[in-house]
């Protein structure tokens, strides 16, 4: 039985519950809802969250022990040269057994005692799920039963389903602060195992970009170099060219259709418009690679100019329209922020429409319209996919456009590709590469908030 199924099965019960606990409710008053302390609804929410909440919690904690208890039943089945095997080794062997049991493919040969293993790790599976499914459910009937039984005319349904709810919403809140955490410090302690290995100023003003280290100390490049200066740069560029193409054509498009645009042609063009956003940044990278470089090449060509296969200008343009309705719409909700009174007493004064966004429109907008672009930028640097389809890997400092350039987002996936050892210099410098852009991009964010914040008080 599949968790997902168990799942569709208490959303089921919950539904059910809901409409018993509100049908009770109502027969307890005689249909008189002035007679019950909350609204039928809450009760048959407060009857809904006896039936769901328990079993729900049940099947999480099931599923956290599920697979430690089955492996250690498996491996209690081993023979005992088995079991004695280096844990590195055991771990490799239990693999096996999990994928020849799911029907994936195996490592090596599949003999009798792999085979009576895996048959053992199915059978657990299955008598785990089968057990999962059968108390869940008795947990989830027995508390909704409960529930529905204790309705009464002064039951606080209300507040108690407010509390469900308000914890519910603090639970939500502290996972992600603690997990941001998290994220913060994994990357924080690894980076500082990277500085202790190249000193930090080699990273920060280093002009060679080279992490490729030798797996004896007699090659040549045993050591790498890991200057980032070429790898901010391209980034920058990218970011540079992309929102030179998304800023104008946004903040433009946005202008058109808070102004001038008419209600029936706003509502087909800014859906269209945001149909941008939605689309996978592969098919973007798949875009530039195939469409956008080449033809660049072939204009550089024409023109008698050297553009590389693989340009910063291919992907930042691209980048560029990707990033267009991130602009365009938070400009759109700016511009229309602009209180009528504004347009209104431009006008009074005799000022034209054009006028009266130049003059009063924008200037009372731009700091909105500032922090969305910079958020934007933000989007930009984090950008990856299009970067490793359309300008390449080469890390070269360069300001020229038509060169190949990477990106930091790039060679944090190239460096973390495949199977890596978290004690070389090479691939721990994707932590400190991480650092360093998760503090520009927090520093960017925090001042788009900023002045995001500064304008909202202005008009609020």
């Amino acid at each position: 039985m599949h968790t997902s199924t168990l799942i569709i099965v208490l959303l089921g019960l919950m539904s059910l519950a809901y409409y018993l606990g509100r049908k009770r409710s109502l027969n307890l008053v005689s249909g008189r809802v002035r007679d019950l302390h909350s609204l039928p609804s809450y009760y048959g929410l407060h009857t809904a969250l006896w039936c769901g909440i328990p079993a729900i919690l049940l099947l999480v904690v099931w599923i956290s022990f599920e697979g430690s208890v089955v492996t250690s039943l498996v491996v209690d089945s081993l023979p005992q040269e088995t079991q004695n095997l280096p844990p590195e080794r055991l771990n490799l062997v239990l693999n096996d057994i999990r994928n020849l049991a799911t029907g994936d493919i195996v490592s090596t040969t599949v003999d009798e005692n792999m085979q009576q293993a895996a048959d053992h790790y199915a059978g657990l599976q299955s008598i785990s799920n089968m057990a999962m499914f059968v108390v869940a459910l008795s947990l989830a009937i027995m508390a909704g039963y409960i529930a529905h039984r204790s309705i009464s005319r002064q039951q606080r349904a209300r507040n108690r389903v407010e509390k469900a709810v308000n914890f519910f919403l603090l639970s939500s809140s502290t996972l992600a602060i603690f997990t941001t955490i998290g994220i913060v410090l994994s990357v924080l302690f690894e980076s500082i195992r990277f500085f202790q290995q190249i000193p930090v100023t080699d990273f920060i003003f280093g002009l060679e970009w080279s992490p490729q280290t030798a797996i004896r100390l007699d090659q040549v490049g045993s050591s790498g170099v890991f200057g980032a200066i070429p790898l901010f740069a391209g980034t920058f560029l990218i970011t540079l060219i992309a929102m030179v193409v998304a800023v104008p054509i946004g903040l433009l498009s946005a202008i058109y259709m808070a102004e001038y645009a008419g209600r029936h042609f706003r509502s087909l063009a800014k859906p269209v418009l945001e149909v941008l956003a939605g689309i996978p940044t592969v098919v973007y990278g798949f875009f530039a690679a195939l469409t956008v470089a080449p033809f660049f090449r072939d204009m550089g060509a024409t023109l008698g100019l050297g553009v590389s296969s693989e340009s910063a200008l291919a992907a930042g343009v691209v980048m560029g329209i990707m990033i267009i309705p991130f602009v365009s719409s938070l400009s759109d909700d700016v511009i229309n922020a602009v209180p009528q009174a504004m347009r209104d007493g431009s006008y009074g004064l005799g000022a034209t429409r054009s006028e009266t966004i130049r003059q009063v429109i924008v200037p009372a907008a731009l700091p909105g319209i500032v922090g969305g672009v910079l958020l934007a930028v933000s989007r930009a640097i984090g950008e990856t996919m299009i970067v490793v389809m359309a300008a390449g890997l080469s890390a070269n400092l360069t300001a020229n456009p038509l060169e190949a350039v990477t990106t930091v987002t790039v060679q944090i996936v190239t460096l973390l590709v495949g199977d890596q050892e978290f004690d070389s210099a090479k691939t721990l410098a994707a932590f400190a590469l991480a650092l360093v852009l998760f503090v520009i991009t927090l520093a960017l964010n925090m001042i788009a908030l900023h002045i995001v914040r500064k304008y909202r008080e202005q008009y609020e």
